[in-house]
């Protein structure tokens, strides 16, 4: 739709590169981004751990939640509440995100890994289906809707407020920060679940194996939490919320539609990417050992090498992305997405080799649009709606299209419909290759 709107700073990506106005330009004394990086950085990777290891650890605890006589009606009643999880997460990027446009990034920040921390002790703590019987399945519906509110405020808090401390000129690699280390809490969990079951046997992993990562991450939100509370204000919203015609309790519906374009870019960049992510980065390990009869470790470790390759292909598509454009690298991003959706699936059989292969390849591309994607949605937004702006269309995506991925994809899978998902996931990267031709360029954007 036409942009009636007055011009966002993603219109004004012509100023002089120079602008002595821009809070972005200051440089970041050395002490500042460490603690840029440790506070945002371990409090992500902590809120991703949370959140995926739900998902990594599924095929060993559905079970426990639900009547174990059907292993798959189990599994897919506990892929059903990870996708009811994503409903609170609107709901999260609004309210979290308006904390963070009207109180400041840190506090949003330090609520969101102090909810999302206490849900992950709750799920690990929590007693059975054998012992309470449907209280056990109520458990964990509110355990998962507590760290949906919570991450649905997380990644939009901390995705601004990494860009908005980022030099202009490296905005793009300083966004990377956000996957990286998302990804490397993702890491810790495949590589928590590969050492469990080398070393469990299969009956004590579903027994209590299964309860030690989400124990491990209740308690180490402490330590995230002290780091957070340590971080300072942003320039950007220090400015801006000193300025004499500053008004702080502007209606936030005025402002979704003041910057109706820019909302509607983020729904349209975000459907096909969260699919993606959902598929690949979280669930791939689990869908192959359920459904294509992969041993468990092996799989696992092949989700290990997959995100390493991601992990170090961030930070170089980011970089690049500061000299090259965010355009280009989005279009590279979708394109190979929507080419190698049916190959590589069909390409997975029943060894692990297969399945490392196919991952590595879809995150290698996946991770050129990741690693931008914090610094293209700082830049379509101002300050006063930054986080809210681009936090709530987020969450509206990933919850209509991200939470039901896995589920999706297993109930199609087994019914021998696989393909329908990989249809559905090209045409979503398709749109997103649309709203990309009909952006503007966004680098060296000031965030005013």
């Amino acid at each position: 739709m036409p942009d009636q709107a007055s011009p966002s700073p993603a219109s004004r990506s012509d100023a002089p590169e120079a602008s002595a106005t821009s809070a972005t330009t200051k440089s970041t004394p050395a002490p500042s981004r460490l603690r840029t990086v440790i506070g945002t950085g371990v409090g992500n990777a902590l809120e991703w751990y949370d959140w995926n290891v739900y998902a990594i650890f599924t095929p060993f605890f559905a079970s426990q939640f639900f009547p174990s006589a059907d292993p798959t009606s189990a599994l897919l009643s506990t892929l059903a509440i990870f996708a009811v999880g994503f409903l609170m997460r609107p709901l999260g990027g609004l309210v979290f995100g308006r904390l963070s446009d009207r109180k400041g990034r840190r506090a949003a920040m330090v609520g969101s890994i102090a909810l999302a921390a206490a849900g992950s002790l709750l799920i690990g703590l929590a007693p059975t289906y054998a012992t309470i019987g449907v209280g056990a399945s109520a458990l964990l519906v509110f355990a998962r809707l507590v760290q949906g509110l919570a991450h649905g405020g997380e990644l939009p808090a901390a995705q601004t407020y990494v860009a908005e401390m980022a030099p202009r000129e490296r905005r793009g690699l300083w966004s990377s920060l956000i996957y990286i280390s998302g990804t490397c809490g993702i890491m810790v969990a495949t590589v928590l679940a590969a050492v469990l079951s080398s070393f469990l046997s299969e009956d004590q992993l579903h027994a209590w194996g299964w309860r030690v990562p989400f124990v491990m991450g209740g308690l180490l939100g402490l330590y995230a939490l002290i780091m957070r509370l340590r971080l300072e204000e942003t320039d950007a919203f220090e400015k801006q919320a000193d300025t004499p015609d500053h008004e702080p309790r502007t209606s936030v519906w005025r402002g979704f539609w003041e910057n109706r374009a820019a909302c509607l870019r983020v729904i349209g960049l975000t459907l096909g990417g969260t699919v993606v992510y959902y598929t690949w980065a979280v669930s791939a390990p689990a869908q192959a050992i359920s459904l294509k009869g992969i041993e468990a470790s092996s799989a696992l470790w092949a989700g290990v090498l997959a995100n390493l390759v991601f992990l170090v292909a961030l930070p170089l598509f980011g970089a690049l992305s500061d000299r090259v454009g965010r355009k280009p690298i989005l279009y590279g991003s979708y394109i190979g997405g929507a080419v190698l959706a049916f190959p590589l699936n069909w390409f997975i059989q029943d060894q692990a080799w297969q399945l490392a292969v196919s991952m590595t390849t879809a995150m290698l591309f996946m991770s050129a649009g990741a690693a931008i994607t914090p610094a293209v949605f700082a830049e379509m937004f101002p300050t006063r709606l930054r986080t809210t702006g681009a936090g709530f269309p987020y969450a509206i995506a990933v919850a209509a299209c991200g939470g039901s991925a896995p589920y999706l994809q297993t109930w199609l899978a087994s019914n021998g419909k696989g393909d329908l998902f990989l249809g559905y996931t090209v045409v979503l990267l398709l749109l997103a290759l649309a709203v990309v031709h009909r952006m503007p360029e966004t680098k060296n954007t000031d965030l005013t």
